[in-house]
């Protein structure tokens, strides 16, 4: 037999079935052009001031010109036992108010709303967002008039004849703690609502038929299938928590001595009180490397496995 030559059309080179995408390719990237350029303008540009200014001894008075001090102020910084104080209550306040309180109770609140009827479901969504809705320093003042001497908490105490006290004056740390999960608890419990309602009601069903109670279902199914969720909410809730400066601030302004001082206000009071600018920009720097690190972590735990 004689074999018959393949149709023209039929054929086709390699050049014809995989392009080349290399003349392509900045056509494709065209329309991220001016995401990149707002990125570097108002993102890595500030970053990248600040990373100047933090190896400088500028001030706000009373100098001509800055002069470059090398890694001067992160000495000075790791050598102050303010900055010090200012870690270790960053610390504090951070597991206490995010990596406990807000992940904890928000997870709780999502697993009870689950199973409440809609009007219980609707009443308190609308309290716990109303909270996270509030201004920062709004949220400060309330709290602040619920922790003070003659505030609600010790007037709630008295009608019950218990020891009241000042408890921003005795436990600051942990009042701000508190006032920070009263006010973030929503986001937590409005991610892992929505986690909770993807999980397939089949396998949770199946559970409860072959025996396993509600905190065996909770460790061995709820949690492991929303594992990720759980992650991204602690990094966020994290990088958040890291950043509260308002809260703080109207509450106690780090006092009484220093004893709830975290980062952000021992960052201000060098920088803006003190007039040192190149010091306490080099303290934002270390607050935001403490910041990457705590991303990379969760990133990390993240990762799909392979």
């Amino acid at each position: 037999m004689t074999a018959t030559a393949p149709h023209p059309r039929l054929t086709k080179t390699t050049e014809d079935t995989h392009p080349a995408r290399g003349p392509r390719l900045p056509v494709r990237l065209l329309p991220l052009a001016p995401a990149v350029v707002l990125l570097l303008l108002f993102l890595a540009g500030p970053i990248a001031y600040c990373v100047s200014i933090a190896f400088t001894d500028l001030q706000l008075t009373g100098q001509a010109q800055e002069s470059f001090v090398g890694f001067d102020n992160f000495t000075r910084a790791f050598g102050d036992e303010a900055f010090l104080n200012a870690v270790w209550l960053t610390l504090v306040f951070t597991v206490v108010s995010s990596l406990i309180g807000q992940n904890t109770l928000g997870l709780a609140l999502a697993a009870l709303m689950q199973r409440a009827s809609k009007p219980v479901r609707t009443l308190t969504g609308g309290i716990v967002v109303t909270a996270w809705v509030l201004p920062e320093v709004v949220a400060g003042f309330l709290l602040y008039a619920f922790f003070r001497r003659e505030g609600t908490l010790n007037a709630v105490l008295d009608w019950l004849h218990l020891p009241s006290q000042n408890w921003l004056f005795t436990l600051p740390i942990l009042a701000v703690s508190f006032a920070n999960v009263w006010r973030g608890t929503a986001f937590s419990m409005l991610v892992y609502s929505a986690a909770l309602n993807e999980i397939p009601k089949e396998i949770t069903e199946a559970a409860e038929v072959d025996g396993a109670g509600g905190r065996q279902r909770m460790w061995h199914i709820t949690l492991p299938m929303i594992r990720r969720s759980i992650g991204t909410n602690l990094m966020l809730n994290t990088l958040q928590t890291l950043s509260v400066f308002g809260l703080i601030w109207v509450m106690t302004r780090g006092g009484p001595g220093g004893r709830s001082q975290t980062l952000p206000l021992f960052m201000y009071e060098q920088a803006f009180q003190n007039s040192l600018i190149g010091y306490g920009t080099a303290v934002a720097l270390l607050l935001l490397l403490v910041g990457s690190l705590f991303s990379l972590i969760y990133l990390r735990l993240l990762r799909t496995e392979v």
